[in-house]
């Protein structure tokens, strides 16, 4: 065993990919972000022997990497579940059955906001916006996105899971990885499936779709730099757009 208390052929791959991370930026520092996902993809959440490994490699205080893993709520500091099961609660999925979709998750699962099952296969988590608000309400499974989700919906990817079922995300790769597969893939280590299954939904594209068939463009500078803010906007939209109304009251009657 090795001061870090990882066994020694374990820790010296840690170290080299460690190095690989830092080689990627200007400055050492820089890498941390990246390097406590590795961490995590090892570990399954950041530990307190990754901690020091980080340290160590970045030469800074362990301190220092406790106060970048304790800001980001992606990183743990206690043993993720296999699956971590995101619910979104703001605003829009909420109104639109996220709170209920969670409320049925917590009672079936029996685990609260950032709690595991018993059998380490699910964590559960209830989270702000997952950025997919025209698909609302959503699910994410290790930050790959199910999309238009119910209570029944979301009933059947967690029991999927618990039956070592694949998981199969609305966007993204084929299969969902898991935690730690998905940490590797956030520390810049390719998994070789970026180009899987749907990238972008029809509802996200829409608003492209639309300035390509009435040649909206964005506004052009002038000869001064500055943005022309009528620029983009002739001729385009149907009554009731904002094109079709310059501010003159008149206009609006």
């Amino acid at each position: 065993m090795t001061d870090s208390n990882y066994p020694e052929e374990v820790y010296a791959n840690l170290r080299a990919e460690c190095e690989q991370i830092v080689a990627r930026y200007p400055q050492a520092r820089s890498a941390l972000g990246p390097m406590l996902h590795l961490i995590q993809s090892y570990d399954g959440y950041v530990s307190p022997r990754g901690v020091a490994m980080c340290a160590e490699v970045l030469g800074i205080t362990r301190a220092e990497v406790s106060a970048v893993a304790t800001f980001y709520s992606q990183y743990r500091r206690r043993p993720n579940g296999e699956y971590n099961v995101g619910v979104c609660t703001n605003a829009l999925c909420a109104v639109l059955g996220g709170d209920i979709i969670y409320e049925t998750l917590s009672e079936e699962l029996g685990v609260g906001h950032t709690e595991t099952t018993e059998d380490g296969k699910i964590t559960l988590e209830a989270l702000e916006c997952n950025a997919a608000c025209d698909y609302a309400p959503v699910v994410m499974v290790n930050w790959e996105f199910f999309d238009n989700q119910t209570p029944a919906s979301a009933m059947r990817i967690v029991n999927d899971i618990r039956d070592g079922k694949p998981v199969r995300p609305t966007r993204g790769p084929e299969t969902v990885g898991t935690f730690k597969e998905i940490s590797r893939v956030l520390a810049g280590f390719e998994d070789g499936r970026a180009a899987e299954g749907v990238a972008a939904g029809e509802a996200s594209l829409l608003g492209l779709k639309l300035a390509r068939e009435r040649d909206w463009t964005a506004p052009r500078e002038d000869e001064s730099g500055a943005a022309d803010p009528q620029a983009g906007t002739e001729n385009v939209g149907e009554y009731g757009s904002s094109a079709d109304h310059d501010g003159r009251e008149g206009d609006a009657k």
